[in-house]
Parts: structure tokens; C-alpha cells; sequence
């Protein structure tokens, strides 16, 4: 038997894109701006110590909080700062306004704003080029936190922030 039959792949596709456009939307009462979380280390953290990464967010940003599970799924430990005031964030620590996304992290020294795979944060720190940091703008489909339900991924490149806010390519993901 066809589970997937014509009447009910199109239910699925309205449940998916239902579920892909409420991924960037906080449940309600979930969390409360200027509160932070931080997860244990997980057992990989404990093997291969890996740094603290803070995300600055909007509470409302869903997507977000899928992108930070990505970094906790890594080994990495993570806090959240739910806040409203983004822009500040994004000001203080010098992200060009073409290069914005919706969250900013900071991970020994460096900046990495938007869905940047944590291979390439891993890749940063392992070869800690003068620069700023990372950064991914806007919110590509298929990205950390940006998955679809139905597999699609835009092809994307992650930048390098220089010192003087020039961005060249860091890597290309397909």
C-alpha cells in the first residue's frame, strides 16, 4: 500500500510549509527578552573543550533556536541572549547592514551572524585568521536552522569578515 497517495501528499505539503513558516516563530511564553539559557556540555564538549558560544536573538525568532541546537548537537556549549534590541548587537560588533540575518553569535573573539554551518565555525577556530568572523546574510533555505521539509537546499556561501568590513568567500556549500 501507498502511504503517499494523491490525496494525501498534498495534506503533507501544507503541513510541511506550515511547519517551515512557523520554525522562525517562538511558542508563546517560551522564553522572556534578557534571559539567557545555557545547556551541560555534552560529552563531546568534554572531550575536545570547545569555547562558549553566546547567540543574541530575538525571542521571537525560532529559526534561531533551531540553529543554536545545531552548535549544542556539535559538542558545543551555547547561551542565549533573548533581546530586543538586535541591532545594537549587530552595530557594536561591526556586521555590515548587507551582510544582516536574524541572529549574531560570538565565539572566542570572533562574530558569526546568520545560519553558518558549524563546520565553519569549527574550521575558524581551528585556523583563526585575522578577522572579525563569519557571516551568512539573510536566511537560506537548507541552512543550519533554515531545513526543509522536503530536503531543498539553496546553495549559499559563507563569508569571512575582514578587519576592515570588506567580506571575501570563506566557503560554498551547494
Amino acid at each position: 500500500m501507498n502511504f503517499f497517495n494523491r490525496t494525501a501528499l498534498p495534506a503533507l505539503a501544507l503541513f510541511s510549509t506550515t511547519l517551515l513558516v512557523s520554525a522562525c516563530q517562538a511558542a508563546p511564553g517560551t522564553t522572556t527578552a534578557g534571559t539567557a539559557s545555557v545547556s551541560p556540555p555534552s560529552v563531546a564538549a568534554a572531550t575536545q573543550d570547545l569555547p562558549l558560544i553566546t547567540v543574541h536573538k530575538s525571542p521571537d525568532c525560532g529559526c534561531c533556536g533551531v540553529w543554536v541546537e545545531h552548535g549544542r548537537a556539535a559538542g558545543f556549549p551555547v547561551r542565549v541572549n533573548d533581546t530586543e534590541d538586535m541591532l545594537a548587537i549587530k552595530q557594536r560588533l561591526g556586521i555590515p547592514d548587507e551582510m544582516l540575518s536574524c541572529h549574531t553569535a560570538e565565539v572566542e573573539g570572533y562574530v558569526v551572524e546568520g545560519h553558518v554551518p558549524v563546520a565553519d565555525i569549527q574550521r575558524l577556530l581551528s585556523e583563526r585568521p585575522t578577522a572579525r568572523g563569519l557571516v551568512l546574510p539573510g536566511m537560506p533555505i537548507g541552512s543550519p536552522g533554515m531545513e526543509s521539509p522536503d530536503g531543498y537546499r539553496q546553495s549559499f556561501t559563507v563569508g569571512l569578515l575582514e578587519q576592515d568590513g570588506k567580506v571575501s568567500g570563506f566557503s560554498q556549500h551547494p
